[in-house]
């Protein structure tokens, strides 16, 4: 038996980022609290990341920390802070300190090495209804639906979606942050879309759109929804 040294590698998550702008505790609560009821499987112990560029002051992040584990979710992490003091009270809170991506500055970039070419996945393909309660995930390649993906029930592909019938459930695209899945759906009542991390609840529907064959996908880091002709 080979035994391996453990190794340590870079990787891609997609993790929500709450904006805060007067780290009132209350209102906080109440707005994860809206989220998680609308999408419980979604919301449950993800990973949160808490940014504070609009605050002047320094939040308790201890109890911000409280506030965000009673919701369930994790707090993992801090970006946007104003100076190092605000830095220290969130690492002796033992929280990350993360740097937005758009304040690094620019390095050369490593001469490209060309990748080999990845196995070819075949297309996971799912016959009848998807039933509350119940996940199907394609992992690696696209997912194929020939029914309805009921209320509480959820899909999720590392590529693209496709629903020959209703979606009243979830359905989670590009789950591993793949920018250019997309859902095709023949009638849309989702509870939640989500592409590459980026997500619309059931609220946020256009209601236009509503009962109609429709094609999602990402534009300018928005979900973007027109209408199958």
């Amino acid at each position: 038996m080979v035994e391996r040294d453990n190794e340590l590698k870079g990787s891609t998550f997609t993790i929500s980022v709450l904006h805060i702008s007067d780290g009132e505790p209350e209102r906080i609560r109440q707005l994860l609290a809206e989220k998680v009821a609308q999408a419980p499987y979604f919301f449950n112990c993800a990973p949160l990341v808490i940014n504070v560029s609009r605050l002047e002051h320094i939040p308790d992040f201890e109890q911000l920390k409280e506030l965000v584990e009673s919701e369930e979710f994790v707090l993992v992490g801090v970006t946007g802070a104003r100076n190092e003091e605000m830095k220290t009270a969130a690492k002796a809170a033992g929280l990350a300190v993360m740097a937005s991506g758009k304040s690094r500055k620019s390095e050369p970039a490593p001469e490209p090495v060309a990748p080999e070419p990845a196995p070819l996945i075949p297309t996971r393909v799912h016959v009848g209804p998807v039933r509350s309660g119940q996940q199907i995930y394609a992992a690696g390649t696209s997912l194929v639906v020939l029914g309805s993906v009921s209320p509480g029930a959820e899909v999720l592909a590392d590529d693209s979606i496709h629903i020959y019938g209703t979606l009243r459930g979830r359905a989670i695209a590009g789950a591993r942050g793949n920018t250019r899945a997309r859902i095709y759906c023949q009638q849309l009542q989702a509870e939640l879309l989500s592409i590459a991390g980026t997500f619309q609840l059931s609220d946020a529907l256009p209601a236009g759109l509503i009962q109609q064959a429709v094609h999602i996908r990402l534009d300018n880091e928005q979900l973007r929804i027109d209408r199958i002709k």
